[in-house]
């Protein structure tokens, strides 16, 4: 950030943080890379395990693509 001053430039730095949004969860799902079958979204990484596990199991398909989503805040850090 830059203010103009008098004619002069003055810069101001404050340090931020990211972290995750306290009010909202971490999902986990996973994708078949072969059919598109998807797990659907979980609060947990075991049920989409279970679910790609039992997807090959059925299919024979073995890859997949697995997406974890979280919410970010940035947060100014406290100056003492």
């Amino acid at each position: 950030m830059s203010a103009v001053t008098g004619g002069k430039v003055v810069y101001r730095y404050v340090d931020h943080t990211i972290t995750e949004h306290p009010d909202t969860d971490v999902t986990l799902e996973a994708q078949c890379l072969h059919c598109a079958d998807e797990s659907g979204p979980q609060a947990a990484a075991e049920p989409v395990d279970i679910w790609c596990l039992r997807h090959t199991g059925r299919t024979g398909h073995a890859g997949f693509r697995r997406l974890c989503t979280s919410f970010a805040m940035v947060v100014r850090n406290e100056t003492t």
